[in-house]
């Protein structure tokens, strides 16, 4: 199944208020594993950036300036994003600024129902605990170290994790490649080979089963390589 894990930023909470999307990342899994396919793409929202939306992502209109409008990006979006189900954290919110924008470019909607909410599926895996993407990051031992700020392309990097570990845990083959890198000595305690003594009753029960073989195939093998 092919999967893109999505993340956008904005001016602000809601596009009906004129406010406008600014960066778009989405990271392609294929049956839950990454195939190293990314679309990001910054856009010019043709509208000043509000202070608290700046402090948040740090894109400011001096960046966003010589940035594409969104519909020069549209095509684009729309043929990476196929028919592939749509996975982001808190769907909603970026669905109706996704949608505003398509619309307004003249395309239309993208379907609610292909889309899986990250955050919908943690509440109902992890009833009570804190949902939101820095400590589901935390709960799952995953490393967020890089995210100073808010970012389309790292959240959607880390939502492409943390919906991995909701959705069953890493590959098991991880950590058998794991396991397979490590010396011997560390997996497993090497054992001494052991000493047989024979018997001379041993030795000679063998020596006539031996004789009774008839055209062995070792002696081939010594005929030729005496040849």
């Amino acid at each position: 199944m092919r999967e893109i894990v999505f993340d956008t930023e904005t001016t602000g909470l809601d596009p009906k208020d004129g406010h406008r999307l600014v960066e778009f990342a989405g990271i392609e899994l294929h049956e839950r594993v990454a195939t190293g396919r990314v679309i990001h793409f910054h856009v010019n929202p043709g509208r000043p950036m509000p202070p608290e939306a700046e402090a948040v992502h740090g894109l400011t209109d001096e960046f966003l300036a010589d940035k594409p409008p969104f519909r020069s990006m549209a095509p684009q979006l729309l043929d990476f994003l196929g028919d592939a189900v749509l996975v982001a954290h808190n769907a909603g919110f970026d669905m109706r600024f996704l949608n505003h924008e398509l619309e307004a470019a003249g395309f239309a909607p993208l379907d609610g129902g292909r889309v899986i909410d990250t955050l919908e599926l943690a509440r109902k895996r992890l009833p009570g605990a804190k949902h939101t993407l820095d400590a589901l990051c935390s709960r799952f031992g995953i490393d967020r170290s890089a995210r100073v700020l808010h970012g389309a392309l790292i959240d959607a990097e880390l939502l492409a994790e943390v919906y991995v570990e909701l959705t069953g845990g890493r590959q098991i083959g991880f950590d058998l490649a794991v396991e397979a890198a490590r010396p011997v000595e560390s997996a497993r305690r090497i054992r001494q080979a052991r000493h047989f003594e024979l018997s001379p009753a041993d030795l000679e029960a063998h020596a006539r089963f031996v004789a009774s073989m008839k055209d062995p195939l070792w002696e081939d093998i010594a005929r030729t390589t005496q040849a």
